[in-house]
């Protein structure tokens, strides 16, 4: 498949390590919140392998912050998401499924509260600083809903943990998954959480302060020589792998939270209110008709850049394959696809054309590994 340049402008906005990014070689960008998102450094396996054996440092300053703060702000954050975050802490991140009124899949964002009355969730690609400002004026709450300016850089992969505790100490390893606390770096603290999105385990670092930002990914790279480390963007291979699902490629606003496997962030039972809280009580009451599921394929090679119909033996289209890669562990393609039923039991044997010729497949479940 051919590649095209992007062009940047005002609109697209370059982030505050573009510039070093280019410098290191990045070879490929996406576009994630109306920002560029490096997409490849290079080989995507051997980014893959590198990930998985030593350590990355990633610009994911596309991964924007939608602050909301005010008196009213908890309640706007919980009418957003399907997750009873009635009992939720200051210092936590919480992956929290936001909603529409028909249970659609607005966004699936990480949470963070910073505290009761000001909160930040930190999207997917999508614009919900206009949905949360329409609900806000709708609701009549009293709130404040910015984007600040907050740039993550995020260390990743598993000598991400010694590179980490080389710069901030000890402490740092005491930060718990999904749990964030503030951190010095030549007198500038540091929001810096656990977390990411691979499965290799790692941190983000959420930069307010742009200059002493830079001067920290510099430094991460000066020190991490010895951890082999290396710029690195997410990769296509390990998170399809890792079921990490991502938003606008394996579920959109046509997805309820039970058709792509997030039961356990549903609360319908609890006194919370949020949207979609009645359809989701009817969905569950009369099952789901599709659900996400693996698929396994018989090929070494495929370039997909939309959803690709999935067939049974006789024809039938029974669902659509919306993410895949070549799988150096599994030594064949492998995806994410939405499934119809009562099609999405696994083996269930799937054919697709791919790269012209028709290939065959099983379905499996969901992580591969």
């Amino acid at each position: 498949m051919k590649n095209y340049s992007i062009a940047k402008s005002r609109r697209l906005r370059s982030t505050p390590y573009t510039s070093r990014i280019e410098k290191q070689g990045v070879t490929a960008y996406t576009v994630y919140n109306h920002m560029l998102l490096p997409a490849a450094f290079g080989s995507l396996e051997d980014s893959y392998h590198h990930l998985k054996e030593h350590v990355q440092i990633w610009d994911v300053a596309g991964e924007r912050q939608v602050e909301i703060s005010g008196k009213d702000s908890a309640k706007l954050v919980q009418l957003m998401t399907c997750r009873d975050l009635s009992k939720s802490k200051d210092g936590r991140c919480y992956y929290c499924p936001i909603l529409d009124d028909e249970a659609g899949i607005i966004n699936d964002p990480v949470v963070l509260r910073l505290n009761e009355n000001r909160w930040w969730i930190s999207i997917a690609d999508s614009d919900v600083i206009l949905f949360a400002k329409g609900l806000a004026i709708g609701n009549k709450f009293d709130v404040k809903i910015t984007e600040p300016n907050v740039d993550i850089m995020a260390i990743q992969g598993p000598k991400s943990f010694k590179l980490m505790e080389k710069v901030f100490g000890d402490k740092i390893t005491k930060l718990k998954f999904f749990g964030f606390d503030y951190f010095d770096f030549q007198g500038t603290k540091h929001l810096i959480a656990q977390s990411g999105w691979s499965k290799q385990g790692g941190y983000e670092i959420y930069v307010e302060n742009t200059k002493s930002g830079l001067d920290l990914y510099d430094h991460l790279f000066d020190v991490g020589k010895e951890f082999n480390v290396k710029p690195g963007c997410p990769n296509l291979i390990e998170r399809i792998e890792s079921a990490l699902l991502s938003f606008g490629n394996d579920m959109d606003n046509e997805d309820n939270p039970y058709e792509c496997g997030f039961d356990k962030f549903i609360n319908i039972d609890s006194d919370i209110n949020f949207l979609g809280k009645e359809k989701l009580k009817n969905i569950k009451a009369e099952g789901i008709k599709k659900k996400l599921m693996g698929i396994k394929f018989d090929t070494k090679e495929i370039s997909l850049s939309g959803s690709l119909d999935l067939k049974d033996e006789n024809n039938n289209i029974i669902g659509e394959l919306r993410s895949a890669c070549y799988s150096p562990h599994f030594g064949k393609v492998i995806g994410i696809a939405m499934i119809k039923k009562p099609y999405w039991e696994v083996s269930q044997s799937v054919k697709a054309e791919i790269n012209g010729n028709i290939c065959t497949g099983n379905v499996c479940d969901l992580p591969f590994i």
